[in-house]
């Protein structure tokens, strides 16, 4: 997946601080680019993409620069909020970034992103109108991103460890599970899981519904095996936990390995009654691209119904590209875990930006409860 599992971003967070003023190649990976002016490489010059970690199929990438001729510089970071700071700075310039749905409204807000040119992504045919409606929480006109993947967050749970179909965000608090509930540890996944379950919008800027989500997780961290962001996966197939918070594109990975492996027990996944979060990750393109025409030539590649096919097949994350989603079988189209219908997502949110001053209260209550 994982968009959410490789952790790049925290090594290059720290080069940054310490080299900022210099140009360098960071080991792994290219962070800062000579103030943003390059030389052509080749016939089709450069493209310098931001994205998660393990969040594409590498031949794609290979397949891009063969029929474009452009040689693409790809780097990779493990959170929205590692990767603001980068973008936000100017110290490197990125010609095309993968952000959440929240975090490019931020990213509009303070004028970081430039404004795309459907006239050179025609592709943009094979994205489903819903996905650019649900794209208007964040890009109200639709001016700034164009959907990648989608998703929810819900609960992963072992058929052996647990009693009953769980359905609600309740039983992470259930005291038979001590010592068996991974959380993820994100300032809003956990406060999200907490809202859902007292009956909040997710996106909540009250401070005593906030401190109440706060006093609630609070009370569930001596049944908390661990706060986890990179293990979920690994850990609840190895049965070392009965429950966890997980993203809805691991469940096809999870399936398959389950499935492999022989074994009687099943790991099964489930949007809680009370609502989730409807998650998007979108192309943008930052406002000071060095090469923004090859971002959109870029954008228009990834939207191609056969790459988005190809891509879904190798991260699992359910695709908003309705030409790709043609393409799979009877038996994919139609698995729930990945493509959740209408009525699983009928109590579900987008998150949203919600502003420095929410920012700061969301990271204060979060850091009373990793210290309680």
């Amino acid at each position: 997946m994982n968009k959410r599992y490789v952790a790049y971003a925290k090594k290059a967070v720290a080069c940054v601080l310490a080299f900022c003023s210099t140009t360098f190649l960071l080991s792994g990976c290219s962070l800062l680019q000579k103030n943003g002016q390059e030389k052509e490489a080749g016939s089709g010059g450069k493209l310098y993409v931001y994205n998660w970690g393990e969040y594409i199929d590498d031949s794609i990438v290979e397949q891009f620069q063969k029929e474009t001729g452009i040689e693409v510089i790809y780097d990779m970071f493990e959170t929205n909020e590692e990767m603001y700071p980068i973008i936000s700075s100017g110290a490197a310039k990125y010609d095309v970034v993968c952000p959440s749905d929240y975090m490019i409204k931020k990213m509009v807000d303070n004028g970081l992103l430039a404004e795309i040119d459907f006239n050179n992504v025609p592709n943009i045919k094979n994205i489903g109108q819903q996905y650019m409606d649900m794209s208007k929480a964040f890009d109200p006109e639709n001016k700034f991103s164009v959907p990648y993947n989608w998703g929810t967050v819900g609960i992963i749970y072992n058929t052996s460890k647990v009693e009953g179909d769980p359905d609600s965000w309740n039983v992470l608090w259930d005291e038979r599970y001590k010592g068996n509930i991974l959380m993820q540890d994100s300032v809003r996944d956990a406060f999200m899981v907490g809202e859902k379950k007292l009956g909040y919008s997710l996106n909540s800027t009250d401070r005593a519904e906030l401190e109440a989500v706060r006093d609630q997780l609070i009370a569930q961290k001596p049944l908390v095996q661990a706060y986890v962001i990179d293990q979920v996966r690994d850990k609840m197939i190895g049965g070392e936990a009965a429950l966890a918070v997980i993203y809805s594109g691991e469940m096809l990975y999870i399936q398959n390995e389950i499935k492999a492996s022989g074994r009687e027990d099943q790991l099964k996944y489930v949007i809680p009654k009370e609502g989730s979060n409807l998650w998007i990750d979108s192309w943008v393109i930052p406002k000071d691209a060095p090469n923004k025409a090859n971002a959109e030539k870029w954008i228009d590649f990834m939207c191609r119904a056969d790459i988005a096919k190809k891509n879904f097949e190798y991260i699992t994350y359910p695709t908003p590209n309705t030409a790709a989603f043609e393409l799979l079988d009877k038996d994919m189209r139609e698995n729930k875990a990945v493509f959740p219908d209408q009525e699983m997502l009928k109590n579900c949110e987008v998150f949203q930006y919600l502003g420095e001053e929410a920012d700061e209260l969301y990271n204060n209550l979060w850091k009373e409860v990793k210290s309680n």
